[in-house]
C-alpha cells in the first residue's frame, strides 16, 4: 500500500490534467475544474485550441499532445513530473467516433483508429501518470467512456467495441488499485450534442451530424457532462462514483430516442 505523503491534499493547489481538452466535454470539463480550484493543464491535438483556452483560465497550463504517441505521452509526464510536486487528478477525455458503417463493411482502418484513440490513448496516459497519481495520496482517474460502452447499436461496432474497451480499463484498474489511495471514476453519457463530436463522425458531412439529434429537444450538452465529472471529482476522498451515466430525457436507451419531428 503507497504512503500517503505529508503535506495534506487540501492543504496545496491541486492538479488536474484533462485529455482532449481542446474542444467540448474537454474544454468544458477544464473550464469546470478551474472554476472548483484546480491548477488545469489541458492536453490535446490542437495546441492553438489548448492554449487559448489555457489563456482564459486561472494558472493553467497547454501541452500540445497525441495520447496514441506513447513517447511524446511518457514525456508529457516526466515535464509534468519536473514541474509539479503531485497530479491529484486525471480526466481521460481524449476519444472520438469515425463512420456508422455495419459490421459487414466497415472500415477497419476507422476501427484500428477509434481503437487506439479511445482504448490505447487511456491505457497510455494512465499508465505514464498512475505512479504520481498514487504518490498523492489522494488520486482520481476518470475515464469519459460512452453509453456505447454499455450497450450496442447498429451502426456503431467500431465506437462501440472501442468504448467497451475504454469501460473495461476502468473496471478492471478499479479491482487493481483497491487498498491503493486512488479512485477510479467511469462516466458514461449518453447523446451529448458538441461542436463536432458527429460532425467528425460523418468526416464533416454536416447534414448527417444535423440527424443525429434532428427533432430532440435537448440533448445533454458539454457542460451537463462536464458538471457530473466536476461533481463525481469533488466528493469526499473516501467516496468512489464507480459508473455515472448521464442521458438527456429524452434518450432512454442508446437505440430509443423521443423525437418531435
Amino acid at each position: 500500500m503507497t504512503a500517503v505523503p505529508d503535506v495534506p491534499p487540501a492543504a496545496r493547489t491541486r492538479t488536474a490534467v484533462v485529455t482532449g481538452a481542446s474542444s467540448g466535454i474537454g474544454a468544458a470539463t477544464a473550464r469546470r475544474l478551474a472554476a472548483d480550484g484546480y491548477r488545469v493543464v489541458l492536453a490535446a491535438r490542437r495546441k492553438d485550441r489548448v492554449e487559448a483556452l489555457a489563456a482564459e483560465l486561472p494558472d493553467a497550463e497547454a501541452y500540445q499532445l497525441d495520447v496514441t504517441d506513447r513517447a511524446a505521452v511518457d514525456a508529457f509526464a516526466a515535464d509534468l513530473g519536473a514541474r509539479h510536486d503531485s497530479v491529484d487528478v486525471l480526466v481521460n477525455n481524449a476519444g472520438g467516433a469515425l463512420g456508422a458503417d455495419p459490421v459487414a463493411t466497415g472500415d477497419p482502418a476507422d476501427w484500428r483508429t477509434m481503437y487506439e484513440v479511445n482504448v490505447i490513448g487511456v491505457l497510455n496516459v494512465t499508465q505514464a501518470l498512475l505512479p504520481a497519481l498514487t504518490a498523492s495520496g489522494d488520486g482520481t482517474v476518470v475515464v469519459v467512456s460512452s453509453t456505447a460502452g454499455h450497450g450496442t447499436y447498429e451502426g456503431g461496432g467500431g465506437y462501440v467495441a472501442a468504448k467497451h474497451g475504454a469501460h473495461v480499463i476502468a473496471e478492471t484498474l478499479r479491482l487493481e488499485l483497491c487498498g491503493e489511495p486512488v479512485r477510479v471514476i467511469e462516466i458514461a453519457p449518453g447523446m451529448v450534442k458538441t461542436d463536432e463530436f458527429a460532425t467528425t463522425r460523418f468526416r464533416g458531412d454536416t447534414a448527417k451530424a444535423a440527424k443525429v439529434y434532428e427533432g430532440v429537444a435537448e440533448p445533454l450538452t458539454a457542460d451537463d457532462v462536464a458538471d457530473t465529472i466536476g461533481w463525481a471529482v469533488t466528493r469526499p476522498a473516501h467516496v468512489n462514483i464507480d459508473l455515472l451515466v448521464v442521458r438527456p430525457r429524452a434518450q432512454a436507451a442508446n437505440h430509443k430516442v423521443h423525437r418531435t419531428a
